[in-house]
C-alpha cells in the first residue's frame, strides 16, 4: 500500500546489508563471519543493548572490502528504500575501521559515489553521503577522516558525523575534526543524545556546530533544551525501533517522538540500521504514526534537514506539496494495524505526554520482530 514520500537522513549503509547478502559477501572476500546461515545470524541481530549491538556491528561488517561491495550496498539499498517511498536519502559509512584493515581511502568513497550515482540513474532517488567518526577513535584520526571526507567533497560527500558510544565519549575532543570539516564545506551531523543524556546533545550543538542531531531523543530530559532546538530549527533524525532494539526506550508505546513533537522540536525519521533492526522505512512511518506522529511533519522537517542544495531542497518541497497526506495518513493508520510493533503501541494506548522510555525492559528474545 503507498504510504507517500518520504525523506531518511540516519541510515548506516553497513547496517543495510541483509543477512543473505552479507553471508555472501563473506564467501566471496574470504571473511569470516559469526555466522553461517541467514538464521543464524538474524538470530545474533538480538541485542541485550547498545554495547551489544556495537560489538555484532564490528563483528559483521568487516566482510565489506571492496568497491564493488560498497557499490552494491547502496545500490540494494536504493532499491529498498524506494520501494517504501524513499526520494532522497543521506546515507552513512564509516571508513576507519576499513582503512585499517588495508583497504584505501579512495576505493571507500569512491565505490559508496559510485551507488550513488547508479541509485539515481536506476531507481530515481538522490542521495548523499556522510561518513562518520566513531567516537572510540584519537583526535588525530578523527582529524585525518575530516580531511579526507573534505578531499572527496565533489563526490556527493556533504557532512561528517559522531558515531559509537556515548558513554564515556563525549563529543568535545572531535571538536579541531568538525572545524576542518566545516571549513571543507562540510556540515556536522553527529549522534548524540541517544544512551546519554541532554548533555551529550548541548555538547554536539555547542562544540561541534551540529547542523541535525542524530537521535536526540534524550533532549526530552531537559525542556529548556527542547525550547532551544525548537527556537534553533535544529532537526532531530529519529529512529523508533533501533532505539527499541538497542534498550535506548523500554517499549515504544513510551517513545519521546511525541513529546519533542508537541514541544515544536522539528523530526525526520529514519532506519538506522534496518537489516540488523528487522525495521524498514515503511515500518519506522507505521510505528510513528501508531505514536501519532504526521507523515507531513516528518516530511517537512526532512526537507528542512536535508544537506542538499538549493534546487534539489526546492525538488523534494515541491512533491511534499503535491501530496495528499490525509490520504497518506489514513494508508499509514492501516498499515500500522497490520504491523505487530505498532499495533503494539495501540494496544498500550496513546503515549503519554512525558513520554519518554527508560533503558532496561525485558530481554532482547522477547522483543517482537
Amino acid at each position: 500500500m503507498p504510504t507517500g514520500p518520504k525523506i531518511e537522513l540516519h541510515v548506516h549503509l553497513e547496517g543495510t546489508v541483509r543477512p543473505a547478502t552479507l553471508l555472501e559477501m563473506a564467501r566471496r572476500n574470504g571473511e569470516p563471519l559469526p555466522a553461517t546461515t541467514v538464521e543464524e545470524l538474524t538470530e545474533l541481530y538480538r541485542f541485550r543493548d547498545f554495547d551489544h549491538f556495537i560489538e555484532i556491528w564490528i563483528l559483521t561488517t568487516h566482510v565489506m572490502r571492496t568497491a564493488e561491495d560498497f557499490r552494491q550496498v547502496v545500490v540494494d539499498y536504493a532499491a529498498e528504500a524506494s520501494a517504501h517511498g524513499a526520494v532522497y536519502i543521506e546515507g552513512i559509512f564509516s571508513p576507519w575501521f576499513r582503512v585499517q584493515r588495508g583497504i584505501s581511502w579512495e576505493e571507500i568513497f569512491n565505490g559508496y559515489a559510485d551507488g550513488v550515482a547508479e541509485a539515481r540513474e536506476r531507481f530515481g532517488v538522490d542521495m548523499r553521503l556522510t561518513p562518520d567518526v566513531d567516537r572510540i577513535l584519537p583526535p588525530d584520526a578523527a582529524c585525518e577522516i575530516a580531511r579526507q571526507a573534505v578531499r572527496f567533497r565533489d563526490r556527493g560527500i556533504v557532512g561528517l558525523g559522531l558515531g559509537g558510544p556515548e558513554a564515556g565519549h563525549p563529543p568535545e575532543p572531535y571538536a579541531r575534526a568538525f572545524a576542518i570539516a566545516a571549513d571543507g564545506g562540510l556540515a556536522a551531523v553527529p549522534h548524540a543524545g541517544e544512551t546519554s543524556g541532554p548533555e551529550s546533545v548541548r555538547g554536539a550543538v555547542e562544540a561541534l556546530g551540529a547542523r541535525r542531531i542524530r537521535h536526540g531523543i534524550r533532549a526530552v530530559d531537559d525542556p529548556g533544551l527542547m525550547a532551544e532546538l525548537a527556537g534553533r530549527g535544529i532537526v532531530l533524525d529519529v529512529c523508533p525501533v533501533s532505539n527499541l532494539r538497542t534498550r535506548s526506550v523500554a517499549e515504544l508505546a513510551a517513545h519521546p517522538l511525541p513529546t519533542l513533537l508537541a514541544a515544536g522540536v522539528r523530526c525526520s525519521l529514519a532506519t538506522d540500521d534496518p537489516a540488523m533492526f528487522a525495521t524498514s522505512l515503511g515500518r519506522e512511518h507505521a510505528v510513528a504514526a501508531a505514536l501519532g506522529a504526521r507523515a507531513r511533519d516528518l516530511y517537512e522537517a526532512g526537507v528542512a534537514g536535508a544537506l542538499c542544495d538549493p534546487a534539489t531542497r526546492e525538488r523534494l518541497a515541491a512533491i511534499g506539496a503535491v501530496t495528499d497526506w490525509e490520504a497518506v495518513q489514513a494508508a499509514l493508520a492501516t498499515v500500522a494495524e497490520a504491523d505487530q510493533l505498532a499495533a503494539g503501541i495501540a494496544a498500550a494506548g496513546r503515549p503519554a505526554a512525558s513520554g519518554a522510555g527508560t533503558a532496561g525492559g525485558t530481554g532482547a528474545g522477547t522483543v517482537p520482530r
